[in-house]
């Protein structure tokens, strides 16, 4: 799904449902700063990943740290991270809006699945 079709149905929304996905999204979405104080503190232990959702890569980027040849291919890891942390950040949290606006407009009787869009 693209940002255009968020748009289109956060303008579905009355301002009621606009502030409930907002508290939403900022209850179980992740925090930029957070992340980049995880990259910059624990990024070579893989913290950043972990809390991003990444935990695949995240157990990989630790194990490489007890290591010596992988704590050196692990720093050049860390700082191309530092590029990609915001990146995810916003995929994540646009995930959660996505899955909120699902169930506010199902709860108001929208199915998002339907070819009708919503009209009766």
């Amino acid at each position: 799904m693209s940002m255009e079709y968020n748009i289109s149905r956060k303008s579905q929304l009355d301002a009621r449902e606009l502030l409930l996905l907002d508290s939403e999204v900022k209850n179980y979405g992740k925090n930029m700063f957070v992340a980049y104080i995880l990259w910059y503190f624990l990024g070579l232990f893989g913290g950043h990943r972990f809390y991003t959702g990444r935990t695949g890569s995240a157990i990989f980027q630790l194990i490489l740290t007890i290591t010596v040849i992988g704590l050196a291919v692990n720093w050049i890891w860390w700082i191309v991270d530092a590029f990609l942390v915001h990146k995810w950040v916003k995929e994540y949290n646009y995930q959660i809006e996505n899955r909120i606006l699902d169930q506010i407009l199902y709860d108001r009787g929208y199915n998002p699945y339907s070819t009708n869009y919503g009209y009766s």
